[in-house]
């Protein structure tokens, strides 16, 4: 048995309250725990907001990623078929293709895409090749994607051929 001097019982205000069970105070929650409760997870969903926002990071390097293995597969084609082979992108419709693929893939519309190749290499002004030659090499080339807070570029080698994404922000 437990006595509660603070609180007076309804019925007589001298008499303290006398509770059976310690428990039989805490019946419910006062408003300044369920503020303080509140409060926590404000802060918490402040804290998720810009790691929800990293999703557009992750597109940037899977498409990066994705490109990249585009061009590795383009250049082993090349090599071990013994012809130049190239890739294509369409730079305005977000498209590129690999001799071989029936179908173009798709990169994400969020991003920025930017392509430097030879000249005798544009189709047109929106679109180019990147061409890679029967012993592994190329005419060289970057292609740039970008989001508005973030951007990566993959560099292809003119001698070696090599792929290399590259973040420059690291």
């Amino acid at each position: 048995m437990s006595f509660d001097v603070g609180k007076a019982a309804l019925g007589n205000p001298g008499r303290p309250r006398v509770f059976a069970h310690p428990r039989e105070r805490m019946l419910g929650f006062s408003l300044l725990e369920l503020l303080v409760v509140l409060l926590i997870l404000s802060a918490v969903a402040t804290l998720m907001v810009p790691a929800i926002r990293t999703g557009t990071g992750t597109e940037l390097k899977a498409a990066a990623y994705t490109l990249a293995t585009a061009l590795r597969r383009t250049r082993y084609q090349a090599i071990n078929q013994h012809r130049s082979e190239a890739l294509v992108l369409d730079v305005e419709r977000r498209l590129f293709s690999i001799a071989g693929e029936p179908k173009p893939r798709r990169l994400p519309a969020e991003l920025e895409i930017s392509l430097f190749t030879a000249r005798s290499e544009l189709l047109n002004e929106h679109a180019g090749t990147i061409r890679f030659f029967p012993d592994g090499s190329s005419n060289g080339g970057r292609i740039t994607l970008a989001t508005p807070d973030r951007k990566l570029l993959i560099d292809v080698d003119w001698l070696t051929g090599i792929v290399r994404v590259i973040d420059p922000a690291s």
